[in-house]
């Protein structure tokens, strides 16, 4: 029995839950594939679908195969892969994924940094959110993320985590808002104004934890509006649709918004490189240290520019600048770096 071929078979139909629909994808009778799960089902000793109702259903030896499976043939093809590569010299390759809104600047600093300490290693990075990145290393189509915590998402216990990477954020509010002339602000200030966010579906354990962080602060927005993209994002709080947060780095690229540092520090955003248990790529741990000691280094010299040059000293006077990022590695996974103010 070729078990490798009759569990792509099994993934298909799993997917469809339709024996019909799949064997259209597959391009074969369903007579043949339904014999090909019949003989699949015979070899683990167990049935995989549960054919009492007009519905197609997995049963749990099913679900619990079909995650298996899905791992089993990511692991064969990314082996393909490295030796194909192998053969042909290539340097390896390190699938990597960050949030949409990270900033230009971040990127390059997490590049270079790699460029120079895992010399040989192309990074394929790709942009996408925290939730998509952990569906995506669930199927074996990405090796390392870098993602937004809490995790709250199918498959993030499977996932191992890297060094912690923290970042305390402030709130950007319309330069016409009276709130704008105070040196800090407090959760509870901001009552009474919508809060502008990135979507739920992108983190949704760190857009929970946000709203629940502005409900215990006093702060519950009358109205919570979404933007996928940073520029979005400042422009609706130039327009006085609400307000939002941020490290600093964002509004400073707006005239019309400003800065400032929240009360008592509330909000501080944890980010990690994460990667499978299973089936660890070589390089994933060391891209994890990598880019936390990059990312923190790089949110250490991050300083929100006046929007005018004659608001420079006004700033300097007033405007606490955010915080160093700090970083926590986990026993074991070396030391914490020395981060100054720079």
């Amino acid at each position: 029995m070729d078990l490798i071929r009759h569990l792509r078979l099994f993934i298909v139909v799993a997917e469809e839950l339709h024996f019909s629909r799949a064997a259209d994808l597959l391009g074969m009778a369903q007579p043949p594939l339904s014999q090909a799960v019949r003989r699949l089902e015979g070899e683990m000793g167990v049935e995989l679908f549960d054919r009492s109702r007009r519905q197609v259903r997995l049963t749990a030896a099913g679900a619990l195969l079909l995650r298996e499976a899905r791992e089993l043939l990511a692991r064969e093809e990314r082996l393909r892969t490295v030796m194909h590569r192998a053969r042909a010299g290539e340097p390896a390759t390190l699938r990597a994924g960050v949030p949409p809104q990270t900033p230009a600047r971040t990127l390059h600093a997490l590049l270079a940094a790699c460029a120079d300490q895992c010399p040989g290693l192309r990074i394929d990075l790709q942009e996408v959110d925290t939730a998509e990145q952990v569906r995506l290393l669930s199927r074996g189509r990405l090796d390392v993320g870098w993602v937004h915590h809490p995790v709250a998402c199918e498959g993030a216990t499977d996932l191992t985590l890297g060094p912690m990477v923290g970042v305390e954020l402030g709130v950007v509010l319309a330069r016409t808002s009276p709130l704008a002339r105070l040196p800090e602000v407090s959760l509870a200030d901001l009552s009474g104004h919508d809060l502008v966010l990135f979507p739920w579906e992108g983190a949704p354990g760190w857009y929970d934890r946000t709203l629940d962080l502005c409900r215990a602060g006093g702060f519950a927005p009358t109205a919570v509006r979404h933007a996928r993209n940073p520029e979005f994002l400042v422009g609706l709080v130039a327009a006085g649709c609400g307000v939002a947060f941020d490290d600093g780095r964002v509004a400073g690229r707006e005239p019309r918004v400003i800065w400032r540092p929240l009360a008592g520090r509330p909000l501080v955003q944890q980010m990690s490189a994460v990667w499978p248990k299973e089936r660890t790529h070589p390089e994933a741990r060391r891209f994890a240290g990598v880019a936390a000691e990059a990312v923190a280094r790089d949110a250490t010299t991050a300083r929100r520019l006046p929007a005018r040059p004659d608001e420079e000293r006004h700033e300097e006077r007033h405007q606490q600048r955010p915080r160093p990022w700090s970083v926590v590695f986990e026993p074991g996974a070396g030391p914490a770096p020395d981060h100054t103010d720079g």
